[in-house]
């Protein structure tokens, strides 16, 4: 990836009110708190590693202690092996209230041998219904992989291992709301969603292959973190302007072409009245 022309610093600062820059490579114990589950969550390995699991009980879930204002944010995660039928695994920012803004990875799982749709999501001002999904071009579950977010003044790009797989950039000349007054938290849970997860809910969670596990490692933020002081920087802050070289786009078109399975910018049918006019520029076309 390129940066593009430099956003004013004094407007990237009016935008990220009362934080600062941060860069480090996450401890757990500092940067998560285990939010819910009843011990199904745990950190494990000096806080190197995180572990969500799901029984008929209870899924579990995640937060960070921080709140972000755009940033660069990685994980590296480790997908429920074998049937993960009927379950979800979500890892997303999100801030709250009814216009809360939302950015999503979720992992819709699968019988065993079928692959996990990776379902994302953009929320501005409360408003979503903003979904593209795909398959990956890996077994998400055999091993670890990257799954990041960039989100700066002018576009959200989602990527894995490094290969972007979606662009949603700021319509704001359009008319349409962008994430850029709230800070998020990132938020993860496993839970169970037989109802509509797998083939829009014939196939139900098998709660003999239980629990259900999920694994984490590895999280680095370069982000706005809120806070008292101002927004400075003494670390690399190249991701406020970061944008798709040529090598990127093409990336992206290849993912696009081969492995997207939904795109709601392509779905007339169920917007009958005109596809939303965001995307006359979120295109790869």
């Amino acid at each position: 990836m390129a940066s593009s022309n430099p956003v004013s610093f004094v407007l990237v600062i009016s935008l990220v009110i009362s934080c600062f820059v941060i860069a480090f490579g996450g401890n757990f114990h500092q940067d998560f708190d285990i939010t819910w589950g009843d011990g199904r969550g745990k950190i494990l390995d000096n806080g190197q590693l995180l572990t969500l699991s799901l029984d008929k009980a209870s899924g579990s879930g995640f937060q960070s202690k921080n709140e972000y204002l755009f940033g660069k944010i990685d994980m590296q995660l480790k997908l429920v092996p074998g049937n993960s039928a009927g379950t979800v695994t979500a890892y997303y920012l999100s801030s709250q209230g009814s216009t809360h803004d939302e950015i999503d990875f979720e992992f819709l799982g699968n019988l065993s041998g079928d692959p996990y749709i990776l379902h994302t999501n953009v929320f501005s001002q409360g408003k979503g219904d903003r979904e593209q999904q795909f398959y990956l071009w890996f077994d998400p579950t055999a091993d670890f992989h990257t799954y990041s977010i960039l989100w700066n003044p002018q576009r959200i790009i989602f990527s894995v291992d490094g290969t972007p797989i979606r662009e949603f950039k700021n319509a704001e000349s359009l008319g349409v709301a962008y994430p850029k007054n709230q800070p998020m938290r990132i938020y993860s849970s496993l839970w169970n969603a037989d109802d509509w997860a797998t083939r829009g809910g014939l196939v139900k969670t098998d709660w003999n292959e239980a629990p259900f596990t999920a694994s984490y490692r590895n999280f680095n933020a370069n982000a706005c973190v809120l806070s008292s002081s101002s927004c400075t920087s003494s670390s690399s802050n190249s991701w406020l302007n970061e944008e798709m070289d040529s090598t990127s786009q093409q990336r992206l078109k290849w993912v696009q072409k081969n492995y997207m399975i939904y795109n709601y910018c392509s779905d007339s049918k169920r917007f009958s009245q005109g596809l939303p006019p965001e995307c006359a520029i979120n295109t790869t076309a």
